[in-house]
């Protein structure tokens, strides 16, 4: 496949990026994704500084490719991962909600390319008029916190709205979809799931097994767990968050935030600032604060422990069409593949 202008941009052979899911984008995730010419990317928000600087360099010890790390723009220590980032020469920052102009400038000075992700046109011409490089697009029917508008409705407004590469994620899976994002003009495509649902994913077998045996109809979005529209799978848990009074929610949520409290070294002031931060402007009760500040330990419950019925598994309605566990490789190639035949197909038409 010919170039793209996210490959130009990235250096990576492929327009496909694996995106940074918490506690599963982890440096065999992410160098795997790397090796096999996609752009990895190396989740940061459930690790300390120190952790992360050491995440960074495992990877740089598994391969030589380009490789990114995303980043919690709001957090109060946003500034000391830059640099680190910085330092240690990571090719490509990914932000999840919109970077400062501030930041953005301090790392395209040092040569780091920005790429925040957004879900409104609006947003997209804000971070391109602030000077990121790239913007990533999801929508709705990605996973994790989502909006309302579907990928081939946002898709092609954030393209026609600025003039830097688009990468398009939610509900890409396979090569026909990124002939399609192409098709509408972005610059290649993100992938979650499809890239959590491989043999180099760290996530349980188990874990897995239920992300396999999910249907369409059993990726939902909810609000119980902090307010804020979250895809993932229907569990039991999901269901008795959705079901369970404010009391009991809450004490759910305090001893939930407690065990993240002890694995992240926060403080509790520190975790109830970052509640309410996610709390501005949105009518959240005192226990989805917490589980907000916290929700990083209701995904380790699962994507790490393995107890499905104690955490939350984020997840794009994808899941409910991906029935293999491919490697890194092996999926990027068939990915690939399958693009080029279909163009080939468009092509062969006219």
């Amino acid at each position: 496949m010919k170039g793209t202008a996210l490959t130009r941009l990235t250096g990576v052979r492929h327009p496909v990026v694996q995106t940074g899911m918490g506690w599963v984008a982890g440096p065999r995730l992410v160098s795997a994704s790397a090796n096999a010419g996609a752009l990895g990317i190396l989740a940061s928000a459930t690790m300390p500084p120190d952790r992360l600087r050491e995440a960074v360099r495992e990877v740089k010890c598994r391969t030589d490719a380009p490789f990114g790390v995303n980043l919690r723009a709001d957090a109060a220590d946003a500034g000391d991962r830059v640099r680190i980032l910085i330092e240690e020469g990571v090719r490509v920052a990914s932000f999840a909600l919109a970077p400062s102009r501030e930041l953005i400038g301090e790392l395209k000075e040092a040569g780091v390319v920005v790429m925040p992700t957004v879900g409104a046109r609006r947003h997209a011409e804000k971070v391109a008029a602030w000077g990121a490089d790239a913007v990533l697009v999801q929508g709705a029917e990605g996973g994790g916190h989502t909006g309302e508008v579907a990928t081939t409705v946002l898709l092609p407004q954030v393209v026609d709205a600025v003039r830097i590469p688009v990468v398009a994620a939610g509900g890409f899976f396979d090569g026909r979809g990124l002939a399609a994002a192409l098709a509408y003009g972005a610059a290649g495509v993100a992938m979650g799931t499809r890239f959590l649902l491989t043999s180099d994913s760290t996530v349980p077998d188990a874990v897995k097994a239920r992300y396999l045996a999910a249907t369409v109809r059993d990726v939902t979005v909810t609000r119980a767990v902090d307010g804020l529209p979250h895809r993932m799978l229907r569990t039991e848990l999901v269901a008795a968050l959705e079901d369970t009074g404010r009391a009991r929610a809450l004490v759910r949520a305090v001893r939930a935030a407690a065990g993240f409290r002890r694995l992240s070294g926060l403080t509790w002031p520190r975790l109830v600032r970052d509640g309410l931060a996610l709390r501005h402007g949105k009518d959240l009760t005192w226990s989805q604060v917490l589980l907000a500040a916290n929700t990083p330990m209701l995904l380790k419950s699962a994507m790490v422990d393995g107890r499905t019925d104690l955490g939350v598994m984020a997840s794009g309605q994808v899941a409910g069409v991906i029935d293999d566990l491919p490697s890194c490789a092996e999926l990027v190639e068939r990915i690939v593949k399958e693009a080029e035949e279909t163009l080939a197909r468009l092509t062969d038409v006219r």
